[in-house]
């Protein structure tokens, strides 16, 4: 086993999570079996509970686990199931050593940070490693460089060096290289720093990756080189770029793989980057170009939906086109004339996933205004249940339609939780998370798009489509286009995912498939939104031709 460990320095927020997967990436196109490991140094057991304003998107892996995003990351650009041990934190790390004591494993002795808490995190980290027989694990240490809850990880890394065999081992530090405009100057000082005290804690790097805005030029290179003790081919620039998946084609140019491959004793291997370099040439330069709204409530934090919008990129380069993002805050829409106006000149609507009241009706009505205007919809768990609640109450007529989680009192529950559930304790007991199948109805637009009867997607939500209701619904024109066998010993299944017959594209999921989602295997239905949006875009276009011939067309 190799073991590669990323550590950032100077500031967080660098970009250690695209750095680890990038590294990945550049690996897989070897032919490496390769996992990531994301270590963070918050209490947090996991990070189920987190503010998606301070914490970004919760990803929730196939086996149930809510993790870091930057374990998205790690599968998009790996191409790999990741499980709930490649997201570790000082939580689970602690509470498994405090178990342990209370179970009287460590009888007769003291237990302190080393070396109990260190043998627990490199013991997870080799395990994770052997489960998922990977040739190559990226491990990527969360924070900063000098923060005191890094500690204890930064020790058991170092400790690595020790316990392996030369050559298995490599180091690779993440720092921020400033440009000052006033002086015209690039700023080593803070790496130098950085690096310095990753030195001090016993670690010497064996790479340096300097982030900047733009290409760090070989002088200043050579100048951290020489004061961090590596050398100057050891030593590469990550500039800002346009999309993520620049990145392991920057970084391979550079030579990285190299490094890699002389640090760690690889064979030497000339890699198959193709697929990298298409994608970024149709995100550059797409055949056409599509306008989405997304309605949510966190449209002022883009990483409150990052995995939704990756989807998008995912399926621009599928359908070669080119998807921009029209934020819409539901809160923000408050009548029918209000959601016209927000998606007004958009070619789809997307509702995401969400918890809690708020900007819930103006989520109701922009599935209203999507419905009835006949542009193409796509509700992704909580977007499928406002689907449903709208189509409860302005088709079917019952008014005052509700889930039970925003109106416990409600007369018509089409949204509720399941008797089930009502008895579990402890926040996320009630949830369904992780991999769940859906059975799906043959003649259906989903059946279409998935081409198969049976497909498992992940899911993070409380709420069901109420079973009493499902029939009326039916009768009423909506199509249940999936359902999942049975939940907790129920018999009959529940509804997976709706779509309406008789419109363009409209379709709501249950589960979340942004979630699995990838750059070379799009999710079928992110595929067919996008593909819907661009025709409804052409159709509209050739009808503007039509109705006025000698007047200019926007590309």
């Amino acid at each position: 086993m190799k073991y590669i460990f990323v550590t950032g320095g100077v500031v967080s927020s660098l970009g250690k999570g695209i750095l680890t997967s990038s590294l990945g990436a550049i690996l897989r196109a070897r032919g490496y079996r390769v996992t990531a490991i994301k270590i963070d140094p918050y209490v947090n057991v996991d990070a189920g509970t987190m503010r998606p304003y301070e914490h970004g998107e919760v990803f929730v892996t196939g086996d149930g686990a809510e993790t870091d995003l930057d374990i998205g990351h790690y599968e998009r650009f790996l191409d790999v199931d990741l499980a709930r041990g490649n997201n570790l934190t000082t939580g689970q790390v602690y509470l498994s050593v405090i178990q342990k004591e209370r179970r009287g494993e460590y009888l007769s002795q003291t237990v302190q940070v080393i070396p109990h808490i260190t043998d627990e995190i490199k013991e997870r980290i080799r395990r994770v490693a052997k489960e998922q027989e990977a040739e190559i694990a990226v491990v990527e240490v969360g924070g900063t460089v000098g923060d005191i809850e890094s500690l204890p990880f930064l020790e058991a890394i170092r400790q690595f060096q020790f316990d392996e065999a030369d050559g298995d081992v490599m180091y690779i530090h993440l720092t921020l290289v400033p440009y000052l405009p006033t002086s015209e100057e690039f700023k080593t000082k803070p790496t130098q720093h950085s690096v310095s005290a990753l030195r001090g804690l016993g670690i010497q790097a064996d790479a340096v990756v300097l982030r900047s805005d733009k290409l760090v030029p070989e002088d200043v290179r050579k100048k951290v080189a020489l004061f961090t003790n590596v050398r100057p081919s050891e030593v590469f620039t990550s500039p800002t770029v346009e999309f993520l998946y620049e990145v392991p084609l920057v970084l391979e140019e550079q030579g990285i793989g190299r490094v890699v491959e002389k640090k760690l004793g690889l064979e030497p291997i000339q890699p198959n980057l193709a697929f990298w370099q298409n994608a970024v040439r149709k995100l550059k330069h797409p055949s056409e170009e599509v306008t989405v709204a997304f309605v949510g409530k966190y449209v002022k934090m883009p990483d409150a939906y990052l995995s939704i919008l990756e989807g998008f990129r995912h399926a621009g380069i599928a359908n070669d086109a080119r998807v921009n993002v029209k934020w819409v805050n539901a809160e923000e829409v408050t009548d029918l004339e209000k959601a016209a106006e927000a998606l007004r000149g958009v070619d789809g609507v997307l509702v995401g996933p969400g918890f809690g009241i708020r900007g819930i009706e103006g989520k109701i009505l922009c599935a209203r205004y999507a419905r009835e205007n006949r542009i193409p919809y796509f509700g992704i768990c909580l977007g499928l249940q406002v689907a449903v609640i709208e189509f409860a109450r302005n088709v079917l007529g019952l008014e005052g339609a509700n889930s039970t989680e925003f109106d416990p009192y409600t007369p018509h529950p089409v949204i509720d939780l399941m008797p089930e559930q009502l008895e579990v304790e402890g926040l996320g007991g009630t949830m369904r998370l992780g991999n769940w199948p859906m059975r799906i109805h043959p003649e259906t637009i989903l059946h279409r798009l998935y081409g198969k009867d049976l497909a498992y997607e992940r899911h993070r939500h409380r709420y069901e489509v109420n079973p009493a209701y499902v029939q009326k619904l039916i009768e009423s024109g909506l199509t249940v286009s999936a359902v999942t066998p049975g939940m907790h010993g129920r018999g009959e299944g529940l509804v997976e995912a709706i779509e309406l017959p008789d419109h363009p594209f409209f379709i709501g999921l249950q589960a979340h498939p942004e979630l699995s989602s990838r750059p070379m295997r799009v999710s079928p239905p992110f595929h067919g939104f996008i593909a819907a949006a661009l025709e409804r875009k052409r159709q509209t276009k050739d009808l503007a031709q039509r109705l006025l011939p000698d007047a200019p067309q926007r590309a």
